[in-house]
């Protein structure tokens, strides 16, 4: 919190320090008889008649009066990595939607459409980098009819938690009614310490996802179009362990080399033999072949509440870098008016 000179807490904020990253303490129960404080850091998305908004990491909005405001200052956003590969936002957000691409994509303005015909939200949802060209509200009335014409919702994808996220937007889609239903976040690391590691036995890679390798994939009954994505991207590898004759493989994973990023995905291990070590296998197989054609960090997305998957890539020396979210379009239209 901001101090002065004689030692009293300062409020160092105002409404022309909306979009910044800030630390702020509030009464959290005012005219209590025992005072009790708040701390809360975050991008300050909003401060209308009294009332300000800030949205923390994961997304999550916290509104409060100005009344309550104890001591705020702006703070510079979120420290350098300390480890591994160093990366923006924005050239993250760029490489993991090439690692994972719709069947048909078009431009409004700055932002990427997308669609495969409902399969993941990540590959039929808006990526929203740039300006697209208009005002918010016609910009979303656009992506609404456009996935309407697909028989699709409309879901815009956001960032939250490191340098240039999206955090305004977020906070706008909120005003307006969009609803989060999926947080998951984009990890990275060092591919050298992967690939260093010891040579399992028996990880088979190849180009394409044969039958063994959907055989092993949870999403049961990969169509066409769940091909064509699995398939997309720069340079693709597919890898397996065998199983038993005749059976399932024991695990299976993917990868997309992408200029000096490699992304990990469909990495699954038959329940049977998991915890020996054979998703770590899968990885640095693909890390080697990755560094092979040049790349030099990885990345891989994981949902909040995966612990076991957490817990195994940060042995793999991989760590949280942000935050993404997909909001959906309301069910009804929005009362907001034109921005």
């Amino acid at each position: 919190m901001e101090i002065s000179a004689q030692g009293r807490l300062e409020v160092r904020i105002t409404p022309d320090d909306v979009g910044k990253r800030v630390s702020v303490r509030r009464l959290s129960e005012p005219g209590a008889a025992r005072e009790k404080f708040t701390d809360t850091v975050g991008v300050l998305t909003s401060w209308d008649h009294g009332v300000l908004m800030i949205t923390q990491r994961g997304a999550t909005s916290v509104r409060f009066l100005e009344t309550s405001l104890v001591a705020g200052k702006v703070v510079p956003a979120a420290p350098a990595r300390r480890r591994g590969p160093a990366a923006g936002y924005e050239e993250l957000a760029r490489v993991t939607s090439r690692g994972w691409r719709p069947v048909e994509s078009e431009r409004l303005g700055e932002w990427e459409l997308r669609a495969a015909g409902g399969y993941t939200r990540r590959a039929n949802s808006v990526l929203p980098l740039g300006d697209p060209g208009r005002p918010l509200d016609a910009a979303l009335a656009a992506v609404r009819r456009w996935y309407g014409e697909r028989g699709l919702p409309a879901y815009v994808q956001t960032a939250t938690g490191a340098e240039g996220t999206q955090e305004l937007l977020c906070a706008e889609l909120e005003r307006r009614g969009w609803v989060r239903e999926v947080s998951a976040e984009v990890w990275i690391g060092a591919l050298a310490p992967l690939a260093d590691r010891p040579e399992g036995a028996g990880v088979v890679l190849a180009r394409e996802a044969d039958e063994a390798w959907l055989a092993r994939y949870r999403r049961k009954g990969v169509s066409e179009v769940a091909l064509r994505v699995l398939s997309g991207g720069p340079s693709v590898w597919f890898a397996t362990v065998p199983g038993e004759p005749g059976g399932a493989p024991a695990a299976i994973g993917r990868c997309v080399v992408d200029g000096r990023w490699a992304g990990f995905a469909a990495v699954e291990v038959d329940p049977g033999r998991r915890r020996q070590g054979l998703a770590t296998e899968v990885m640095a197989a693909l890390a080697r072949r990755a560094l092979a054609e040049g790349a030099s960090a990885g990345w891989l997305q994981v949902e909040s509440d995966n612990e076991p998957a957490r817990a195994l890539y940060t042995a793999l020396g991989f760590s949280r870098h942000h935050a993404y979210h997909h909001f959906r379009e309301p069910q009804e239209p929005s009362a907001h008016g034109p921005s």
